[in-house]
């Protein structure tokens, strides 16, 4: 970038953008898109959160994979850069998982995790 800034990173499976569409289809709101942030809790310090939002905010880091979108808040994303979105499905539940390259110990449940 020209003025020497460092772009960052978020990325979105296919599988978890047709998860997203589908979620969004069935809420009734088939425009909206998947609104991932960080904030304080869990046991482990931080966790992720996971909403749908009709629109982005201006500051927003937006993923687009097909017709879906994914925004990420810049302060958000300062703990996310790199992560990768993705869903997992299993008998004992589906949902959504962070692939957190900043991560360096979560507990059991997937959605708590602490940074260096």
């Amino acid at each position: 970038m020209p003025d020497g800034t460092l772009a960052r990173a978020f990325h979105v499976t296919p599988r978890a953008a047709e998860e997203v569409a589908a979620i969004a289809t069935r809420e009734g709101r088939p425009e909206a898109g998947l609104r991932v942030t960080v904030s304080a809790g869990g046991c482990s310090g931080l966790q992720y959160g996971f909403a749908l939002e009709d629109t982005a905010a201006e500051d927003d880091l937006v993923v687009t994979v097909g017709a879906t979108r994914v925004f990420v808040d810049g302060v958000s994303l300062d703990f996310l850069d790199g992560s990768q979105l993705d869903w997992h499905e299993a008998l004992i539940g589906s949902h959504f998982v962070v692939r957190n390259p900043q991560a360096v110990s979560g507990c059991g449940c997937g959605v708590s995790f602490a940074v260096a």
